[in-house]
């Protein structure tokens, strides 16, 4: 169903202005007709409706599901919309594009990460397009840290044996895993949410934060001393190596059988970016052979990974379902500014966040 909140005194305007003699309702119709059509492509969380509902801009139509809207349905309801609101799982390319038409001028992302979208499609079109970085930073580095201790110190292992009766007398080196103490955290892209991770580590008194990006990033670098060193450099001193850069062309497959084979055998690898960045079967070839000692996963290819996925049988391997922004708070501000994004793209305005294409 479209939907759209029009104030009532822009109602009651419509309704005794003498340009319309014909009933409320008609009137009404009109006016909700001339509004740019939206759709969005999820239930997304109340923050974001609210804007929408309550700024009379716009009418929309929602898949209102926690699931995915097939492709199909998306294809259908996407024919003649101005804007369209979506999310990570929605694959935007030039057949979705040429469903919608000329009228789309505005898709708005509620989400960081803008792997999704087919960028020179868009920017072809001239479509403009939002997305919700920095709002997430905080959420992502507090589940980065979460994994890393989790995976470090074997919790699921130690929680599972408490629960089968695995845990018996107590055993000097049983459970055994790495302490963030005097150790070397690596940073596989320097950004706001690898600085934001490395904050958070200092007070387990980490010795030492690396990091390798494209180029060198003193201005955020020197917030955490953080070193800028080679990518050899990285796998080789990292007793931590958390990955955060973005998934790019140049970074598919990035963390594969070289890097593992030059990182240290008590590494701990944690990737809460993108499953793309990792080569899975290298990471399960270098769990399963000890090559390096632990790894956690918050993102994998495809998601949801198969239960039958070999990376599922390794203790050394914890593997969570992209839950790394998943705190009300966070996915609420992501709502809001998707919903933001999109109504000041409509109206031709300066967006609060947008991908430069």
């Amino acid at each position: 169903m479209w939907c759209s909140r029009v104030s009532l005194r822009r109602l009651q305007r419509i309704v005794v202005s003498p340009l319309y003699t014909s009933s409320p309702v008609i009137s009404t119709q009109r006016a909700m007709s001339t509004l740019p059509r939206v759709y969005v492509t999820r239930r997304i969380p109340p923050e974001g409706l609210k804007i929408l509902n309550e700024s009379g801009q716009v009418q929309y139509e929602l898949w209102d599901s926690d699931d995915p809207v097939p492709r199909q349905e998306l294809l259908n309801k996407v024919k003649g919309v101005d804007g369209l609101v979506c999310v990570l799982t929605e694959k935007i390319d030039a057949e979705l594009l040429d469903a919608a038409g000329p009228n789309l001028r505005v898709l708005s992302t509620m989400s960081v990460g803008y792997d999704h979208l087919t960028l020179e499609e868009l920017k072809k079109r001239g479509i403009r397009v939002g997305y919700t970085p920095d709002v997430l930073t905080d959420a992502v580095a507090e589940l980065t840290v979460a994994l890393l201790l989790t995976t470090s110190r074997r919790l699921i292992e130690a929680t599972h044996e408490a629960k089968t009766g695995g845990w018996g007398t107590w055993r000097t080196m049983w459970l055994c895993g790495y302490e963030l103490a005097d150790s070397t955290v690596g940073i596989l892209g320097m950004g706001r949410i690898g600085v934001a991770i490395a904050e958070r580590l200092k007070p387990f008194k980490v010795k030492k934060f690396i990091y390798t990006d494209v180029a060198p990033r003193p201005e955020l670098a020197s917030s955490i001393g953080a070193e800028y060193v080679s990518m050899e450099e990285l796998a080789k001193q990292s007793d931590f190596l958390a990955v955060c850069c973005a998934l790019t062309p140049e970074t598919q497959g990035f963390c594969n059988k070289k890097l593992f084979s030059q990182m240290k055998n008590t590494a701990v690898f944690i990737n809460t970016s993108r499953g793309g960045v990792v080569n899975q079967e290298d990471l399960y070839e270098a769990l399963s052979s000890g090559q390096i000692a632990a790894a956690g996963l918050d993102v994998t290819v495809p998601e949801p990974l198969p239960t039958s996925h070999p990376l599922f049988t390794l203790k050394n391997c914890v593997i969570l379902p992209h839950i790394a922004s998943a705190s009300y708070s966070t996915r609420n501000a992501m709502s809001a500014l998707a919903a933001n994004n999109l109504l000041a793209g409509l109206k031709g305005e300066p967006m609060p966040k947008e991908l430069k294409l």
